[in-house]
């Protein structure tokens, strides 16, 4: 089985080890497979190759560091 998990390129080694084996234990849990059959898969994309709402991550992250920095939730 393969699990594949895509996000922004910011997450450490330790979230990604923490990640896979949270996703292994889960699919031992509720599909009844092996551990050693679980294989994850994580995509990682940099903030400029990635947008929602027509949005790069990029902008929207600094657009939020902008405000929080201005004192604006």
């Amino acid at each position: 089985m393969i699990i594949s998990i895509q996000f922004e390129n910011s997450r450490t080694d330790d979230t990604k080890r923490a990640g896979a084996k949270a996703m292994t234990e889960a699919a031992v849990a509720t599909l009844g497979v092996k551990p050693e059959w679980v294989t994850v898969l994580y995509e990682n994309y940099d903030k400029e190759n990635w947008a929602i709402g027509g949005e790069l991550l990029l902008d929207r992250h600094a657009a939020r560091e902008k405000a929080a920095k201005a004192g604006k939730p």
